[in-house]
């Protein structure tokens, strides 16, 4: 039997635009981004994978993408073939302040054929916000030949999927410095905001 609805959430980038701080210790109101982004999945009641370095989180399944650093395409695959059959799979990254705001808005949705994007202001899909159908997603990855140093867009790309705007802010992630400070979001070492 599938499962209604899995979680990859990729937690295991560089932050090389941050100085090589790991943005899962980002911390927002005092919390770290990846216990927020794991507080919001375990409210949906969905199977979660985390896609990094291990990190001794008791009760969730962490995968590494093959080898490791080779990329978000390479660490969705992994973090699908860590997720058992289910029939949404939720793409997210972790440097995604807001997403226990956004997340229930992705789930009320409506899906296109292979699932729905987020969609910012200037009309760029966030891939990693994005809720996919699993069967799709996963003929997707099936075909991709090689998923290392690939971009995320050579797997979803090609995929149908439904646009989401949501409002304004809660699609936006932390890739740099000036991110962390528009967001409100603490770099390791500074002062919880």
């Amino acid at each position: 039997m599938t499962a209604r609805a899995g979680a990859v959430l990729l937690a295991g980038g560089a932050g090389s635009r941050l100085g090589g701080v790991d943005k899962a210790a980002l911390r927002l109101d005092g919390v770290a981004l990846l216990d927020r982004a794991l507080a919001a999945l375990a409210g949906a009641g969905v199977d979660v994978v985390v896609v990094g370095p291990p990190r001794g989180l008791p009760g969730v399944r962490v995968a590494r993408e093959d080898p490791p650093g080779s990329g978000p395409a390479a660490a969705v695959v992994a973090g699908l073939g860590a997720l058992p059959p289910v029939e949404e799979v939720l793409l997210l990254a972790v440097d995604l302040p807001r997403l226990p705001e956004a997340l229930p808005l992705l789930l009320a949705a409506p899906l296109g054929p292979d699932g729905a994007v987020v969609v910012d202001a200037d009309g760029r899909r966030q891939w990693l916000l994005g809720r996919y159908r699993g069967a799709a997603l996963r003929a997707a990855a099936t075909a991709l030949d090689y998923p290392a140093d690939r971009p995320l867009r050579a797997l979803v790309g090609g995929l149908d999927l439904a646009p989401v705007r949501l409002p304004a802010g809660l699609e936006l992630d932390v890739d740099t410095v000036a991110d962390a400070r528009r967001a409100g979001v603490s770099l390791p070492g500074e002062e919880t905001r």
